[in-house]
């Protein structure tokens, strides 16, 4: 047995009640992230609101699971009053989503780098797993008896998922947040998140939180509100106005799935407010011939004589203005190409993404208003959907070119695919609105009456979020004659409900800044300027209001101002035809109207004005608006991770694995239903499989914390990465756990009922049988919860983190961490963990991996170790299967695992066979470490058998003892028989006693079958590297093989010197073989070794290393002490001047002027003056230095003793 190196000193959530393995509530426990939340809480940070947020999503969670819960053990019947739930609740999360990649991830991601893409990586598999639980609510079959266990156990996913993100969210990004940013800068991110969440999801948003939170929190949520909300009143009234429907939560959430209600579900729940606004009388309103009897007569929905224009043709003016950009877009890209002039690409850019935003926006109000109520099957989602992907596809084309430049080469084909991109679109876009024009416009116009359409336009605009809409509406009225623009602003005043009186008068004002000196077209089209109405406003919004602008005063000056002003409505950045903006009536060129902006558009946090669309298309019929992120987070095209398939590295060996876990969470996820069948054998069988599981996951995990994202954050450019899959790795820990515990409890009720019933008796009234069906059920959801948190966060692994090692890491470094975390797993994990991972692989996959560890074990003797583990199974040779799931036949190399563990354990396991008396063979007796206590073994161990040498055939009771009286070394690996000290009995070697008379007695605690060592009172570890075992607790316990050095060392020594085989050779002192040697080993700081016994007694007399001749330690006290000599010590003057030297070939010293020395320490070369004993380095101050170089200026030589 030898000594590993020890080292140069020689030494060695936030749930309501339950947890995971109920699924209730506390299906996660958050990773501790009330540092956050006390944080938030103390400074009172806008933050504070995304920790609201958090916990209504929880409650909505809770709720949701306890009624599929129900619905699962029979306590629910009816489960379609929760689909309604269920999709607000996926609205809800979507936005809430959406809003975080577009506005906080980015602006984190500029302060601070490598966090935030994780982050955004795990919406889209929330996203996923809500595709899947919607799979499941539309397949139409809730009578199926699997169905309801199946609702139970994807809403128990979905809730771990969630919550796991929203606590890692807690713990890393908001005090990230908190600590980057000033209180502004948090007010204005938590300001442009609400603006980038549609109208009509505000409307419901907002009421929905404060219903789901206490009444304190309520109150510090708008006193932080209060903080956020930019202080111009109109703006102040719109978002409180929506904060006031608290009290509607549950209409909301029950009309969610119906599209009429979308913009009008908080009408009644606005408070007497906007009633009463309504009601109140303006004298400047009759003042305007005929206005007020056309909006008294429009009331009532028949306005249809004095009105013939049907509002449904406002899509018309949408169409138009569309093709118009889109049109201005092709002839800009013909003049790039023309002028071969890119200097304002990044204009031509943002243009484009604005108009792609607009098309992908009115796609989704038609997808989820107009065609939904004009005609149910009726849609045109297969070309909104091309649509988007020729506006990526043109997007991309930009950013590449961007990004990577372009040279003239290729500058003639990015032209050519510009425009040809550009007449792509157009083509597509005006051959689709002909389309609906001829198919739609008539179908709303045949059935509908004005009012109802124009309810649909205005739910159509509320479709879009508040930073979009500012933008859109001066857009889209630019592009109108007054007669239009009115008549747009007059149907969008009729069709809004009285509780968005302040909304509608904030989208009039963004509309006329589309006119020609923002001539206000309000008054036209209502009777008065509604911006007027809102001009004294009080601060707390709750007592009814004059609009009448006689009585309103207002004085700007005294107004503050956050993050945005209040400007006139211009038109400097609208382009118009001059037809549009010839106004001949003087009155309304002499009116304009003032509106507060959101101040989105001038933030100083670096965020870009107009957002990215990615991704859109599946959301349209998801109650879900689009993904506008950051091209930060474009990861479609980035082609990064297409290099890990075509390229081999090898890190893929450690990624290899995931396919293993893969394989395993499905087993557990889909027999997991199979536990409520009452069979024992199974049961066992799914604990020992679940088990096995748990153990390699977790070593696996331990190599990525300790080894793998160590690695990755030693460079530079990827600090931060790797810190969120940490978190993952605790809460999933967590997980495995609970479902451990959860087998546990189910094990002993099935053996209480075994001991109750005798057998399963069917009886369903039992008490105990209840339990054991309901802990089975949550034992499923358990299973499925794992399964989709493990496959998420092994899926953003390979996204994210496996492209970096071939772009950051050499192949030399990538062996070093292969070679670090072989090197950290101890024998037995990898007899377990070999046959689990093949058994997952194809036979290319699997040569591919055995050829990287080969690779990193070249110089070690883990082929040795391998060929004896699978000595075993050599007899039964593994047979190959073929598998067939891609219509091609692939060769897969499969290994039976049962086998595996059997012949692993066969040579453990006691041998019933025939035993010989050892009488006539020489050390037949037994041999005591402690006679008086009669413990048997001898110096070295403590064990209670004797081993039968087969070189002489004599028993000994260790190798050590037949190595001191014989002339010849004893092969314990070939040793084969074993005598026990207590029956004197010869028997087959093994870790207990065959002969009945000592009742199976234990040779030892420790048995090696490999090295056919016993132990009895020490730690002890079979090392598959050195293929010897070794004192210590293991490795990646205490101690780690280096792969280079081919020697187990301490983990404090992992930044070892390395050098290849250095253990492999004698002791430079006492030439023992240090390798097998069972004295305690020590490394220098130069790489070479030693016996620790032997560097005492060497360090005594000298310092410097036998072998190379550098210092063996810290000599920095020691030369300071020549230093202070030498300084003290005056030479006599005829030396003053000189250097010594060598002088060869007669070896004298010589009188120089000058000479070169040669520092051991830090191989320098340099100069020395003159002495008889000590030549100081002028680089490092070293005195362990020799003379190396002489150039006789001085024919006399003076003796030397040197």
């Amino acid at each position: 047995m030898g000594t590993p190196l020890l080292g140069r000193d020689g030494g060695g959530g936030g749930g309501r009640g339950g947890g995971v393995a109920v699924l209730s509530s506390g299906a996660v426990n958050p990773v501790d992230s009330s540092s956050a939340s006390k944080k938030c809480l103390e400074v009172k940070s806008p933050i504070l609101i995304f920790l609201y947020f958090h916990k209504a999503i929880r409650l909505e969670l809770d709720q949701l699971h306890q009624s599929a819960m129900a619905f699962a053990t029979g306590q629910l019947t009816d489960i379609h009053p929760l689909f309604d739930r269920y999709h607000f609740l996926r609205s809800i999360y979507k936005h809430h989503s959406n809003a975080e990649d577009e506005v906080i991830f980015p602006a984190l991601d500029i302060r601070v780098k490598n966090v935030a893409q994780a982050y955004s990586l795990e919406h889209k598999g929330e996203s996923d797993i809500f595709d899947l639980l919607f799979e499941l609510l539309n397949s139409n079959r809730p009578s199926d008896e699997t169905f309801a266990r199946e609702l139970a156990s994807c809403t128990g996913a979905l809730q771990t998922s969630v919550s796991q993100h929203m606590s890692k969210e807690e713990e890393q990004v908001f005090p990230l947040l908190i600590e980057k940013f000033s209180f502004e800068e948090q007010a204005s991110l938590v300001w442009q998140f609400f603006c980038s969440i549609p109208v009509n999801m505000m409307i419901k948003f907002l009421p929905w939180l404060s219903s789901s939170i206490s009444p304190d929190e309520y109150k510090d949520m708008l006193k932080c509100l209060r903080k956020i909300v930019p202080k111009e009143k109109l703006l102040q009234q719109v978002f409180f106005t929506w904060m006031e429907g608290r009290n509607s939560v549950n209409m909301v959430r029950s009309h969610d799935g119906d599209p009429q209600n979308q913009c009008s579900t908080n009408s009644s729940a606005s408070g007497n407010l906007t009633h009463e606004t309504a009601e109140v009388n303006c004298a400047c309103i009759s003042t305007k011939n005929g206005k007020r009897k056309y909006l008294m007569s429009s009331a009532d929905g028949s306005e249809s004589d004095t009105y013939p224009m049907h509002p449904i043709n406002e899509i018309l003016h949408w169409h138009n203005a569309i093709r118009k950009e889109l049109t201005d877009i092709a002839e800009e890209a013909k003049r790039i190409q023309l002028s071969g002039d890119f200097s304002n690409l990044a204009a031509f850019n943002e243009r484009l993404q604005f108009i792609a935003e607009v098309c992908i926006f009115h796609s989704i109000a038609e997808d989820k208003v107009i065609f939904p109520a004009v005609d149910g099957e009726l849609s045109f989602f297969q070309e909104h959907a091309d649509e988007e992907s020729q506006f990526n596809q043109f997007r991309s084309l930009i950013e590449n070119i961007q990004s990577a430049g372009f040279n003239s080469s290729s500058a003639a084909e990015f032209y050519a695919k510009l425009c040809s991109h550009a007449d792509h679109i157009l083509e597509t876009i005006h051959r689709h609105f002909e389309n609906e024009e001829v198919q739609v416009l008539p179908l709303a116009r045949k059935h509908f009456s004005f009012k109802r359409q124009r309810e649909l336009l205005y739910q159509s605009l509320c479709v879009m979020p508040l930073k979009l809409i500012e933008r859109v509406l001066p857009w889209l009225v630019g592009s109108l004659t007054e007669d239009e623009a009115t008549d747009f602003l007059r149907n969008m005043h009729l069709a809004a409900p009285a509780a968005d009186t302040a909304l509608v008068t904030l989208f009039s004002g963004w509309a006329c800044k589309g006119r020609h000196q923002g001539v206000c077209l309000s008054s036209s089209a209502v009777g008065c300027c509604p911006v007027k109405r809102f001009a004294d406003i009080e601060e707390d919004f709750v007592r009814p209001f004059c609009p009448c602008p006689v009585l309103a005063q207002m004085v700007e000056d005294e107004r503050p101002v956050k993050r945005n002003i209040s400007i006139p409505c211009t038109n400097n950045d609208v382009n118009e035809p001059s037809q549009m903006v010839n106004d001949h009536n003087p009155a309304r060129r002499d009116q304009t109207c003032c509106v507060p902006g959101l101040g989105v558009s001038s933030n100083n946090l670096g965020l870009s004005t107009v957002s990215t669309v990615k991704s859109l298309r599946s959301l349209s019929f998801s109650s879900c608006a689009p993904s506008l992120n950051s091209s930060l987070f474009c990861w479609e095209s980035d082609n990064s991770s297409c290099d890990v398939g075509c390229r081999v590295h090898p890190i893929d060996t450690i990624f290899k694995f995931h396919k293993a876990i893969r394989k395993d969470l499905e087993y557990l996820d889909v027999e997991s239903g199979k536990l409520s069948d009452w069979d024992e054998t199974f049961l066992r069988r799914f604990s020992g499989r679940f088990r096995l599981l748990w153990g390699l996951y977790r070593a696996h995990s331990n190599a990525e914390d300790e080894i793998v994202f160590p690695a990755l954050e030693s460079k530079e450019a990827l600090h931060n990465v790797s810190h969120s899959y940490m978190l993952d790795h605790k809460q999933e820990e967590k997980l495995f756990e609970d479902i451990s515990s959860a087998l546990s409890d189910l094990a002993y009720l099935h053996e209480d009922l075994v001991r109750s019933h005798g057998e399963f008796s069917g009886g369903h009234g039992n008490d105990s049988l209840r339990k054991y069906i309901e802990l089975a059920t949550k034992l499923q959801g358990m299973c499925k919860s794992i399964r989709v948190s493990l496959d998420q966060h092994i899926f953003r692994e390979e996204l994210e983190l496996w492209p970096l090692f071939g772009k950051h890491f050499s192949l030399e470094e990538q062996d070093k961490i292969v070679g670090r975390i072989i090197g950290s797993t101890g024998a037995e994990v990898l007899q377990s963990m070999l046959p689990w991972v093949t058994s997952a692989l194809t036979l290319d996959e699997q040569n591919k991996m055995m050829d990287t560890w080969k690779q990193a074990t070249k110089n070690t003797m883990f082929n040795e170790w391998l060929n004896a583990c699978w000595k075993g199974t050599q007899e039964s040779p593994l047979q190959p299967e073929t598998s067939d799931t891609s219509g091609s036949s692939c060769k897969v190399f499969t290994i039976d695992f049962s086998r595996w563990i059997a012949a692993q354990q066969k040579s453990t396991q006691a041998v019933q066979g025939e035993t010989l008396d050892g009488e006539g063979i020489p050390g037949c007796s037994p041999s005591f470490r402690d006679l008086g206590k009669q413990v048997f073994g001898c110096e070295h161990y403590k064990r209670n058998c004797k081993l039968l040498a087969a070189c002489c055939g004599k028993l000994f009771a260790c190798r050590i003892c037949h190595d001191k009286v014989s002339d010849h070394s004893m092969d314990r690996k070939a040793t084969a028989e074993m005598m026990c000290m207590r029956c004197l009995k010869i028997q087959e070697v093994g870790p207990i006693c065959t002969t009945p008379s000592c009742n199976g007695l234990p040779m030892a605690k420790y048995y090696c079958n490999i090295c056919k060592l016993f132990d009895d009172d020490r730690n002890v570890y079979h090392c598959p590297f050195c293929n010897l075992c070794r004192v210590g607790r293991g490795l990646g316990v205490d101690f780690f093989h280096c792969m280079k050095c081919n020697c187990c060392l301490a983990l404090k020594l992992v930044n070892h010197k390395c050098l290849e085989k250095s253990l492999e050779t004698n002791c430079p002192i006492c030439c023992e073989f240090l390798f097998t040697s069972s004295a305690t080993v020590r490394s220098l700081p130069c790489g070479h070794f030693m016996h620790s016994a032997c560097f005492q007694a060497y360090a005594c007399r000298n310092y410097v290393c036998p072998i190379c001749s550098k210092s063996m330690g810290d000599m920095a006290v020691y030369f300071g002490m020549l230093d202070a000599l030498l300084a003290t010590e005056e030479l006599p003057e005829e030396y003053r001047d000189r250097v010594q030297v060598l002088c060869r070939p007669t070896y004298q010293s010589l009188s120089l002027s000058a000479g070169d020395i040669l520092c051991n320490d830090c191989e320098h070369k340099g100069t020395a003056h003159f002495h008889w004993l000590y030549h100081e380095c002028g680089s490092c101050g070293s005195y362990n230095t020799r003379v190396i170089k002489s150039e006789s200026s001085n024919t006399d030589c003076l003796p030397s003793d040197q």
